[in-house]
Parts: structure tokens; sequence; C-alpha cells
């Protein structure tokens, strides 16, 4: 990512941090990222005393999870504002504003690198991500993510979406799974990948999208995430709005 796209992207993020926080860090979205997300990213994983980055961190709405399961975490984003939000929360972790095309960080040195929703903001460098996360992963060590995919009907919808609302930057997009696995077939063995998403995610999650006030919220989530629950495992990659996955490095 060149040096004024990294600006924009930097510029874009200190603008809607704390809006941002209110809406997906609030208990109902905790809820959501609880059952959907972090559940299924980190399965089968033995977090307690693996060091782990929260790359794209925010304030660190990952970071809650992984703390309680033991893990010592390292927040990481490029937003100045973001990190100084998560220093606040996290005192007592090590918080670094810097990108995650070219962190810094030592080679070899992590158990995993955990993201929810940061890289379909990378593009057209993704790629170039996965390579520094690949980098700064030790050998066994787990890359787990969640994205919106590309080739399902809610991205049709949200391509439109992206274009005519202020919220999204220019160069937001939709990850191409399929081309990504293409890619780094041979320095990440693919453990897992769940396709999710749907009216929970749509109005508990992204209520900052829809603009829905956020005192209405505690009274809808409940019943939209047992909906949400039911529906998923019966709907396929088609109709998800985003996919879980967990990978591990070569």
């Amino acid at each position: 990512m060149n040096l004024e796209q990294e600006q924009v992207q930097r510029l874009h993020y200190d603008r809607i941090v704390h809006e941002y926080e209110a809406h997906y860090d609030d208990l109902c979205s905790q809820r959501y990222r609880d059952m959907f997300f972090h559940r299924p990213m980190f399965e089968g994983m033995n977090l307690s005393g693996m060091k782990v980055i929260e790359a794209m961190c925010g304030s660190g709405q990952t970071t809650q999870y992984l703390t309680s399961q033991g893990a010592r975490v390292t927040g990481l984003d490029i937003s100045e504002e973001a990190i100084r939000s998560f220093r606040e929360r996290w005192p007592d972790l090590r918080a670094i504003c810097a990108s995650i095309l070219d962190s810094g960080l030592d080679s070899d040195a992590f158990d995993a690198v955990a993201i929810v929703g940061g890289l379909h903001h990378l593009h057209p460098y993704i790629n170039a991500a996965i390579n520094e996360i690949h980098r700064i992963l030790r050998p066994g060590g787990y890359l787990c993510f969640v994205e919106p995919h590309k080739g399902s009907f809610p991205d049709l919808i949200r391509r439109q979406w992206y274009k005519r609302d202020p919220l999204f930057a220019d160069n937001e997009e939709a990850i191409d799974l399929m081309a990504m696995k293409r890619e780094f077939a041979s320095r990440f063995i693919f453990n897992r990948e769940r396709y999710s998403g749907n009216a929970a995610y749509l109005l508990v999650l992204n209520s900052m999208v829809f603009r829905i006030p956020l005192n209405l919220k505690p009274f809808y989530t409940p019943p939209l995430l047992r909906l949400e629950s039911l529906i998923g495992p019966l709907q396929g990659e088609i109709l998800s709005c985003f996919v879980v996955c967990q990978w591990r490095k070569s």
C-alpha cells in the first residue's frame, strides 16, 4: 500500500473510531462476536500463554476474548486514534501503531495473528499483508480471520452500498478466498473455514452501518441471535455474509 493510500486509511479510521467502538463493541455486539466469530476462529486452539497479535485491532474487540482465554496479546493498528483507545482500554498490554504491511516485528515471533474484518480494507495489498503475517508467525503458528467474501449474494449488495456510503473507504472490497488459498497453498495449511452471517450480523453487529440507535439493540438482539444460530448451518457460501478461517503456517 503506497504512502498516500495508507494516509487515507489512517485518516478515515481516525475519524470514525469512536463511533465504531460504540456500535461494534457494545455488549450486544460482543455477544455476537463471541458466538459467531471468536469460538469458530479459535476452535481447537489452546490460547493460554500464546503470543497473539490482534491486527487492525481498533480498541481491542477481539483482545477481550483472547485475554479471557489466557493469551498474551499485542495490538497492532495503523490508526493513532485506535491505538490510543487500545492503550486506554488495555494499559498492561503492548500496542503498536504500524501497518500490517510492514509491522517492524521480529520474524517467527508470534503464535497467532487474529484479524476481524481488517483484510478487506487492504485491497489491492492483501497478499502483501499475509506475506508479512507469515513472516512474523512462528512455524506452526495460526492465522485466524473473519472477512466478507466474494461470490455471495450479500456481497453483490455490499458492493453497491460501499459506493454510496461515506462510512466506507474507496478501496474496501470483499476478499477472494479461493484466490488467496491458491496463492498461499505452499505456505499455509487451511485448517477450517465456516460461512455464516445473516440477520444478527446485519442488525446487531452492523448497527452503525444501518444507523440503528444503540438503545434499541438490547431489545431485538436475543431473538436475532437465536435466529442466526438456527439458520446459519443451512446457509452455505452463497447466502452467507462472511467467512471464518483458521490457517496454520506450514
